[in-house]
């Protein structure tokens, strides 16, 4: 980015010049943030009123180099090469999977994920965890919007529930049982987190209480063997969903746990799951998140292979299903300037109540609440609201048997597909993939060897440019998307300009991003084939 367009991006802010929004809402339900007099601030401990923490010390993305706002004096877009790595491998994640000898090989190799923010907190989460009484792991991208409190809650508690609709009646039997002899239960998932992902501690005891109707529920249902994968998914998405409803409107034991239960209700979440079982890949997704499998051809070539589709106003079957679901009278207003009822982007998601339920129901609970305002929560009804709900959280599933060819799973948020396309991310971690292997150490070297010759070796490899690869892929990712110029090129200038961007700008030209790539490992899947 040249410094004629960084100057056009600060004096185009300081004179309010409407720009392409990248936002999810119209400003009409943006509220002022001058008017919050109280703001849940997350922590790995605890929850605190806004004032009295900082969130500095609960997600470690840099804030230093970032500016404020636009109407600073001292504005630079100036960041060196460390500061900027700095701020992008700040919310990395990886984690390789210990393989047994013996026929339970994981076919997951390894992982790799990263974060970074626009928003102030970021409102992207994410999830891995291994199931422990079933078979399988599985990782999750959840994009927010209107405040992170859903996509929170929902990467806590959404692989709990999938994991349970996956369980023998058996094995629940014995959970239940635990639970009412006040034993210790078995543990059903091992996660996978980043050290500053936070978590809802003081709610978690009736997110447990619920999650257990939820497995009393599938015991009385008396059926064995129970769900098929993609029907333990669907059911887990659409349970989670009611349960986030139902919440709001029971009794709660304090306020705190009222005003969470509001803030998760009255903001949204999509979602982007991926359970692998083997060479079984099932992928369910709700909104536009986006999972793309990269598939290593036998002529050598790279293709990718999308495995969710976006549902929103660009998608003609998720057009046409909410025009089954709605009177034909309603068909030129459901999507308004190619939003849902002019509000929303995408077509499906987690809480958003206020596009579910009646309007009745929503005046009921906000009137009997505490000071909502103070809460980022506004009664907005939109125009030609009849028929709801207009919202669904019920995830499409697609189902893919893995090929040794299939090499790695990319799972984002759509903040990463504004900026690349599916073929670019398959490109991107293809080519750090074979970069990664040519600078793995050569054993083999010529004899005699003299210092030369080993002057020469030391050379090539800076010439590779070794220190400056992102070793994590999902950086690798985030780091084309934000700051490649017109050639597909990494501009230094215009990644420092992007990571800059003071608060009140920065989500004009940018979402939060959310990466996680899942390798495969091809060894195991061949001897699936193999033994099969």
């Amino acid at each position: 980015m040249s410094r004629t367009v960084s100057s056009w991006i600060l004096s185009s802010a300081r004179n309010s010049i409407v720009l392409q929004g990248k936002g999810r809402l119209y400003s009409i339900c943006i509220p002022n943030r001058n008017k919050i007099k109280w703001k849940l601030v997350f922590s790995k401990t605890r929850l605190h009123p806004s004032g009295s923490c900082s969130l500095d010390n609960t997600f470690s993305l840099k804030k230093a180099f970032r500016h404020t706002s636009t109407e600073e004096e001292h504005f630079s877009f100036q960041l060196s090469p460390s500061q900027i790595n700095d701020i992008l491998r700040a919310g990395e994640l990886s984690h390789k999977i210990l393989h047994l000898n013996g026929r339970n090989a994981s076919s997951v190799l390894k992982f790799e994920s990263n974060q970074l923010a626009s928003n102030t907190p970021i409102e992207d989460r994410r999830s891995a965890a291994t199931c422990l009484q079933t078979k399988g792991m599985m990782f999750g991208v959840f994009d927010g919007h209107a405040g992170s409190a859903c996509a929170q809650a929902v990467s806590e508690r959404l692989l709990h529930y999938i994991a349970v609709s996956l369980m023998s009646r058996q094995t629940l039997e014995e959970i239940e049982l635990a639970v009412e002899c006040m034993k210790p239960i078995l543990p059903i998932l091992q996660w996978h987190n980043h050290p500053n992902d936070v978590e809802y501690r003081e709610i978690t005891s009736q997110y447990f209480e619920n999650l257990r109707v939820y497995w009393q529920h599938l015991l009385d249902l008396d059926t064995e063997p129970g769900f098929s994968l993609e029907e333990a998914m669907i059911c887990a998405f659409k349970r989670l969903d009611s349960d986030i409803s139902l919440e709001v409107q029971a009794p709660q034991e304090n306020e705190l746990m009222r005003n969470i239960a509001l803030q998760v209700a009255f903001s949204g979440a999509t979602a982007c799951v991926a359970h692998i079982d083997g060479v079984h890949l099932h992928v369910a997704n709700t909104g536009d998140c986006r999972a793309v499998l990269g598939v290593h051809e036998e002529d050598g070539t790279w293709s990718s292979l999308p495995l969710t589709r976006d549902h929103n106003a660009f998608d003609e079957f998720e057009i046409r299903r909410l025009k089954r679901e709605h009177p034909r009278s309603e068909e030129k207003t459901l999507f308004v300037n190619d939003r849902l009822l002019g509000i929303l982007m995408p077509s499906r998601a987690f809480g958003d109540v206020q596009l579910k339920w009646s309007k009745e129901l929503q005046h009921s609970i906000l009137e009997n609440s505490c000071d909502v305002e103070a809460l980022n929560i506004y009664q907005y009804v939109p125009p030609n609201y009849h028929t709801p709900p207009y919202l669904t959280a019920e995830p499409e599933v697609t189902y893919h048997k893995l090929r040794s060819k299939d090499k790695f799973l990319v799972i984002a948020s759509d903040g990463l597909w504004e900026m690349l396309s599916n073929e670019k991310v398959v490109k991107l971690v293809a080519g750090h993939l074979t970069e990664l292997n040519v600078q793995k150490p050569q054993l083999a070297f010529k004899k005699p060897v003299n210092l030369g010759y080993m002057h020469s070796l030391l050379l090539q490899r800076k010439n590779r440019g070794i220190a400056s690869l992102d070793q994590n892929i999902a950086t690798h990712l985030i780091r084309h998307a934000i700051g490649s110029n017109e050639y597909g090129e990494v501009d230094q200038e215009k990644l420092a300009a992007m990571l800059t961007l003071p608060e009140d700008l920065a989500r004009m030209y940018r979402d939060d991003i959310t990466v996680t790539v899942v390798y495969f490992n091809s060894e195991t899947i061949e001897n699936y084939y193999r033994n099969n």
